[in-house]
């Protein structure tokens, strides 16, 4: 039944009809207090408080920033749908309705408990148990955040939790009920559709320009044929790359650095060595030992006779299992390379292809022969200037950094209308950019792209008075400002330039009103005559094999009353149409899933999300939540526009 669940993902939204999977308390929380003053930007309002369309498009660009930490590679078009956008603004809302209902609950998250949700966290535990704080601030940093800042979302986040779960988790779901619900849901229908397609009908309509000019003056579609705001920019980075270019390093400074860091410069010397090892505990006898030695004192005797019998006399004779079938190989090794030291001593003591006397160590006597040298050699200081240029250029350029940013940032924020203050202050190339969004345009790197910048960018005083943007961190050792030189704010385009896409999709409306017509029609004929002839084959249908029907139409049919057979609906499909379906027959549970008790902690799970969203739903009307209609249909009509272009 797990399997079964697994493969069918879908289930978790069928189970009673009403279930939304919610999550809270993931979003980014944007305090009211820095709400846009323009009422026009509001798009939500929650007890009274806005939501603007700023911060909903703020949530949107971290919850896009929070994937690309965990999916490096994600396309970040997957996020730019209507659907996207739908499901970040309810979730905003959903946020804002619970964190309201906190406060007014006065939720209150203790030190004490706070710690233990920290100590809960694997990833900040050491393998004895005890809490990493190192591992705490780095991952604390990965996310942008100070601790402190990261123990208040996550003060927030338990708080928001704590509201929904005081009802979800006091849920009971009984075999008894489980199986019932089951019955409910896999059972299996033998029906016939008729589908009365959009694309079908096309042909039939034929807009004149004055329908297309209705619909693009009706303020229900406006917004299908707006162009975004947009903005040409100039901006400065400061960065260490930045900084390098001005700082310059007299030859004595670099002479001096390479004779501090001679090592560093130097090659590492590695030496290849064979051995053979006569093994003798460090707890074992005197006799023990002084037997062993006498052994190995023969084998060096042998070695030192006829040198190129080494490896065999090593292949025969060593205790050590990891050389011995290598002839005593030990490959190569640098200093601190072996586990016996006494014997690595002895390998750099000697000179290539020298046998040397016996070594004792802590795993017993061996004898040691020198087989290679590699490394050892010093780089002449001209063959490392380059790179000793570039490493003091970036240690100056390091430490002068804390003092330029300080200067950026009073510069720009000083003398606001323009960058060029600080261009020259700092000796900055002043850069330029046109066509800017609030969300990256495709192929854009650096700055452009960096959603901190990009929301700082267009911010009410940046757009209004031109002024400069404060100066923003968007990576370590970074900085910019940027400072808006034309904004052009969203505005419908004109119907010149759109007219060819107000008549695609005014012919998709007007030819789905027309499949509707027809299947409400065709719907009327067949409950007067319910014997008439369908024109598909019957096929036996459940929630686990839908075979051809989409969602919308698998619910309907299934969820249709079937007390009398047969039974017919109509299925509105949107763009797609419509679609009459004739139940023929009412039959078992699907066999695929007829184990209930498999089932049993799913069916729980969603009937306390159930709950939970039936209490959420409570709470929006205590707290009289207002989303914009036109905001809804601007999002509902671009869903529907994107669906259309995909056909």
């Amino acid at each position: 039944m797990f399997d079964f669940f697994r493969k069918h993902t879908w289930l978790l939204q069928v189970v009673l009809a009403f279930v939304v999977i919610a999550f809270v308390g993931t979003g980014a929380y944007q305090q009211y207090g820095s709400m846009m003053a323009d009422d026009n930007a509001t798009v939500a309002k929650i007890d009274g408080r806005k939501l603007t369309r700023s911060e909903w498009e703020v949530a949107q660009r971290e919850q896009i920033e929070r994937v690309r930490r965990q999916m490096p590679n994600v396309d970040p078009k997957i996020f730019d749908t209507p659907d996207m956008k739908r499901q970040s603004l309810d979730a905003l809302v959903r946020e804002r309705v619970t964190l309201t209902a906190a406060e007014k609950l006065h939720v209150v998250v203790t030190d004490e408990r706070l710690q233990r949700e920290l100590l809960s966290v694997p990833q900040f535990k050491r393998p004895d148990g005890s809490f990493d704080f190192d591992a705490y601030k780095a991952l604390v940093a990965s996310q942008g955040m100070t601790p402190a800042m990261f123990e208040t979302r996550m003060r927030q986040d338990m708080a928001l939790r704590q509201v929904l779960q005081g009802v979800s988790g006091t849920v009971i779901a009984p075999l008894s009920t489980t199986s019932a619900a089951l019955d409910a849901m896999f059972q299996q229908r033998e029906v016939q559709v008729q589908r009365f397609a959009t694309k079908d009908e096309a042909g039939k309509v034929a807009p004149t320009d004055a329908d297309i000019e209705k619909f693009y003056k009706d303020p229900a579609n406006a917004l299908q044929f707006q162009a975004a705001e947009a903005a040409d920019i100039e901006y400065l980075v400061l960065d260490l790359a930045t900084l390098k270019k001005s700082i310059t390093v007299s030859d004595k400074d670099l002479r001096d650095y390479y004779a501090a860091n001679e090592k560093r410069y130097t090659v590492l010397e590695e030496r290849r060595a064979s051995h053979i090892l006569v093994k003798v505990d460090a707890s074992a006898s005197a006799a023990d030992r002084a037997k062993a030695k006498t052994k190995a004192e023969g084998l060096l005797a042998e070695v030192k006779k006829n040198p190129a019998l080494f490896a065999d006399v090593a292949r025969k004779n060593s205790d050590d299992p990891g050389s011995a079938e290598k002839g005593g190989d030990l490959d190569f090794f640098g200093r601190g390379g072996l586990a016996a030291k006494p014997l690595e001593d002895a390998a750099f003591a000697l000179r290539t292809d020298e046998i040397g006397p016996l070594v004792e160590s802590e795993f017993g006597y061996h004898i040691v022969r020198l087989t290679a040298v590699r490394g050892g050699d010093k780089r002449s200081f001209e063959s490392a200037r380059a790179e000793i240029e570039g490493e003091v250029q970036t240690q100056l350029a390091q430490k002068r950094f804390s003092e330029a940013a300080v200067e950026f940032t009073n510069t720009v924020y000083e003398q606001p209308d323009s960058l060029k203050p600080a261009a020259d202050k700092l000796k900055l190339e002043l850069l330029r950019a046109q066509g800017m969004h609030r969300t990256p345009v495709p192929g854009a790197g650096g700055a452009l792209a960096n959603p901190k910048f990009l929301e700082a960018l267009f911010g009410t005083d940046a757009i209004r008075n031109k002024r400069n943007t404060e100066a923003v961190e968007i990576a370590p050792n970074t900085m910019v400002s940027g400072h808006i030189v034309k904004y052009e704010p969203a505005h419908q385009l004109p119907l010149a330039d759109v007219k060819v896409r107000v008549h695609d999709r005014l012919v998709t409306v007007q030819a789905a009103a027309f499949a509707h017509k027809l299947g409400e029609a065709r719907l009327t004929e067949l409950r007067a005559a319910p014997d008439a002839v369908m024109p598909d084959a019957a096929v036996t249908v459940s929630r686990a094999q839908p075979r051809e029907l989409a969602g919308p139409l698998i619910d309907a049919v299934l969820k249709a009353p079937a007390a009398k057979l047969p039974a017919f609906v109509g299925v509105e499909l949107g763009d797609q149409g419509y679609a009459v379906v004739k139940i023929v027959k009412v039959l078992g549970r699907d066999p695929v899933a007829a184990d209930a008790k498999g089932a049993q902690s799913q069916y729980g799970q969603a009937w306390a999300d159930a709950e939970a969203q039936a209490y959420y739903a409570a709470l929006k009307t205590r707290f009289k939540v207002e989303i914009r209609p036109n905001v809804l249909a601007a999002v509902d009509a671009a869903a529907s526009s994107a669906s259309g272009s995909t056909k």
